[in-house]
C-alpha cells in the first residue's frame, strides 16, 4: 500500500512539474489583417463519399487552384509562430485526423502547386498503423516535413471519442473536456498527459516540436488552456467558419471545407 502510495504522489509530481514548465512565448508579429484557416480531413480519388468531410481530388485541387488564381500564399504554423514576415492574403490549410490520403492524394498535390499545408494527427493512430493502412505512418510524415510544403501538428494522442469511432457526443465529453464529476488527478492522468504525450512523441519522431494544436471538434476546456499554451504556440478550434486575423495565435476559428464548399463564398 505504502509503494502504491509512493508511486501515485511520483506521478502527480511529474505531472504537476510538467504543467508548470514555461516555454518562451513566440515572437510578437507586426502584421495585422485576416488569416483564413481552412479545415479539411479525408481525401478520395473515387466517387464522392458519404460523408461529407471526404472531399475527392478534383475537389480539392480546383480548391487549390482557386486559391492560386485569387491570389493567396499558403502558409505554415511554424511561419506565424516565429514571427516572420508573411505574404499578402496568407491562408493556412489544414487537415485533421492523418488519414493516409493525406500521404497518396494530397501530397502530390502540393508538390505539384508549391502549396503548403498543416497536418495534425491523432498520434495513436499513427502510432498504431506502421504499415499506413488507413493514416499516416511516421515515415511519410518525415518524408512530407522535409519537403517544406507539409507541417505535422497534434490534434491529441487519443482523445477524440475512438472508443465511439470518433464520433461526436451531442450530450456528453468530448475530446478533452474535463468529465463530470473528475477530480483534478484524474483529468491531469487522463488529458494533460495525452496531450504532453502527443507533443513528445511528434518531437521525437519528427525531430522538432509541434507549433500547432487542434482541438478535438473545436470543444475547448478552461482546465487545459494554460498547460496547452505552454506546450503549443498556436491552437486552432474546428468549423465556426468564422476569419481569424494575425493578431492572435490561440483558438483561431477555422473554416470547415466539405465536398459542397465553395471557397469564393466563404473567402470573398
Amino acid at each position: 500500500m505504502l509503494n502504491r502510495i509512493l508511486t501515485l504522489a511520483l506521478m502527480l509530481s511529474v505531472v504537476i512539474c510538467c504543467i508548470f514548465v514555461f516555454t518562451e512565448d513566440p515572437p510578437e508579429l507586426e502584421q495585422t489583417g485576416p488569416l483564413p484557416i481552412l479545415m479539411y480531413h479525408d481525401v478520395t480519388d473515387g466517387p464522392t463519399s458519404d460523408n461529407p468531410m471526404v472531399v475527392t481530388t478534383e475537389k480539392l485541387e480546383g480548391d487549390l487552384c482557386w486559391l492560386k488564381e485569387n491570389g493567396y500564399h499558403t502558409i505554415l504554423p511554424r511561419e506565424l509562430t516565429a514571427g516572420e514576415p508573411l505574404p499578402e492574403k496568407p491562408v493556412m490549410i489544414t487537415f485533421d485526423d492523418g488519414y493516409v490520403s493525406n500521404y497518396r492524394l494530397l501530397f502530390p498535390l502540393l508538390q505539384k502547386y508549391q502549396m503548403k499545408a498543416a497536418i495534425c494527427l491523432i498520434v495513436s493512430l499513427t502510432d498504431e498503423d506502421p504499415e499506413g493502412h488507413g493514416h499516416l505512418t511516421w515515415d511519410m510524415c518525415r518524408e512530407m516535413q522535409a519537403s517544406g510544403l507539409v507541417e505535422i501538428a497534434s490534434h491529441t494522442y487519443a482523445l477524440h471519442n475512438l472508443e465511439q469511432n470518433g464520433d461526436y457526443f451531442a450530450k456528453g465529453v468530448n475530446g478533452i473536456q474535463r468529465k463530470t464529476g473528475e477530480s483534478s488527478w484524474q483529468f491531469q492522468m487522463r488529458v494533460l498527459t495525452d496531450l504532453k504525450k502527443s507533443r513528445d512523441i511528434l518531437q521525437r519522431e519528427l525531430g522538432t516540436a509541434p507549433q500547432l494544436f487542434a482541438y478535438p471538434y473545436g470543444e475547448t476546456e478552461p482546465d487545459a488552456e494554460a498547460y496547452l499554451r505552454r506546450l503549443f504556440p498556436m491552437t486552432v478550434i474546428t468549423g465556426r467558419g468564422e476569419i481569424g486575423t494575425l493578431e492572435g495565435r490561440y483558438h483561431l476559428p477555422r473554416i470547415s471545407v466539405c465536398q459542397e464548399t465553395q471557397l469564393g463564398d466563404r473567402l470573398l
